[in-house]
């Protein structure tokens, strides 16, 4: 076996799991899910239809570059979404199965084992694929710190010299998961600085991009930042996005990867080998569903209005805010986080996420130690059902 599987840890459902073995929740009490960042709002009904009208696809093998219709679709999302020309839709697109999939798949052919000492970053608290895809690529993950104090912003400056020489993929999240943290243009100016003065390869992962609450304002991008900054040739930036929650449909698995033509080329030729050909009628259906914004718009409304009536009333108990972009609230608890959401668990059966499984000790600190996360991806009534049970567990603390 790949000695490398021995670093792994338990995905953090799986110390949920754990955590609550034994605890049997009150009956009269319907369990209400936020711990798990899965879409529950419907799938609109002219994308099923897409994916019934392209069935007739399934007759040929896929190929792993997806089909033009589909890669100029993503290119026309990308120029209208972030205001920037149209990518290559033959150079610098690539549809991929879901952006977690491609965001491991990434560092197997980014990721040079032969070099000693070579280094993955990571924000921490982080999406743990990024943690995984280091380790099954023969690299050790670095991780920067998101903390509080510095509105958990990434202080790249922060890491040294030392360290970045050793870094050969820096993932970034934004917006954040869990933190909801959109990167600045400056925190941008300085990540692409030093990828110029170290040669590291940026991963951008921007799965939440389309769920932010103000429609003036939608959250800068990583291709964005560097047309803004003179980049337009994308050098050493990949772009992930995904249909997951743009358009309500996890199920599909249904994403891409845009930005530096000379890293997506050897990006195709180790997917070719990878074999993960997107499914022709999702691929019809994806091609669809970009093309469409007035159902992102709707879906976007559903979230504000969730933030707008839950948030506070979350916020009377535990210290935390409306995040820049994305369906997590990031808060603070009373005592520790796996014992709040233990016993949250066991008293009210509302199910959250202890923020120190997202996390790792950096620095002398667990930056998601004494945080959950909340994922307000039920329906309005049950967050507000969960906000009051929450609520009435604080108060008897």
């Amino acid at each position: 076996m790949n000695p490398n599987l021995a670093k792994l840890q338990p995905y953090p459902f799986e110390k949920l799991r754990q955590l609550f073995a034994g605890i049997t929740p009150p009956a009269d009490r319907k369990e209400i899910k936020l711990s798990i960042g899965e879409p529950q709002h419907g799938t609109p009904e002219f994308i099923k239809q897409a994916l019934i009208d392209g069935l007739g696809g399934l007759s040929a093998y896929p190929a792993t570059n997806g089909s033009d219709a589909l890669r100029q679709a993503i290119a026309d999302w990308i120029a209208r979404r972030y205001g920037v020309p149209a990518p290559d839709a033959a150079t610098q697109v690539l549809p991929v199965t879901g952006s977690r999939e491609a965001l491991f798949a990434f560092a197997q052919c980014i990721a040079d084992a032969s070099q000693p000492g070579a280094l993955v970053l990571s924000p921490n608290p982080f999406y743990q694929i990024y943690e995984g895809a280091a380790y099954l690529a023969g690299a050790a993950p670095a991780f920067l710190n998101q903390l509080p104090e510095h509105g958990f912003a990434m202080d790249f400056r922060a890491i040294p010299a030392e360290t970045w020489k050793r870094v050969q993929l820096a993932y970034v999240c934004s917006p954040g998961n869990p933190t909801g943290k959109v990167m600045t243009l400056e925190e941008w100016r300085t990540l692409f600085a030093l990828s110029d003065e170290y040669g590291f390869v940026i991963a951008s992962d921007e799965c939440y991009s389309e769920i932010y609450f103000d429609e003036a304002a939608p959250p800068l991008g990583g291709l964005e930042a560097a047309r803004q900054l003179g980049r337009g040739d994308y050098r050493n930036l990949v772009m992930f996005s995904s249909l997951s929650k743009r358009s309500n449909v996890p199920g599909m698995r249904s994403g891409f990867v845009a930005g530096d033509a000379a890293i997506l080329k050897k990006f195709w030729l180790y997917r070719t080998y990878h074999g993960c050909a997107m499914n022709p009628a999702v691929q019809h259906a994806s091609a669809v569903a970009w093309g469409d914004e007035a159902h992102v718009r709707d879906n976007r409304r559903l979230y504000q209005e969730k933030f707008e009536r839950v948030a506070p009333l979350i916020a009377r108990h535990l210290d935390t805010r409306v995040p820049d972009a994305g369906f997590y609230l990031w808060a603070r608890t009373p005592i520790g986080d796996t014992e709040f959401a233990r016993e949250l668990h066991r008293q009210y059966n509302v199910t959250v996420l202890p923020g120190s499984f997202l996390a790792r000790e950096a620095g002398g600190v667990n930056p998601g130690a004494n945080f959950i996360r909340i994922a307000l991806v039920a329906g309005l009534d049950e967050c507000l059902e969960a906000a009051q049970r929450i609520g009435d567990f604080c108060n008897s603390l």
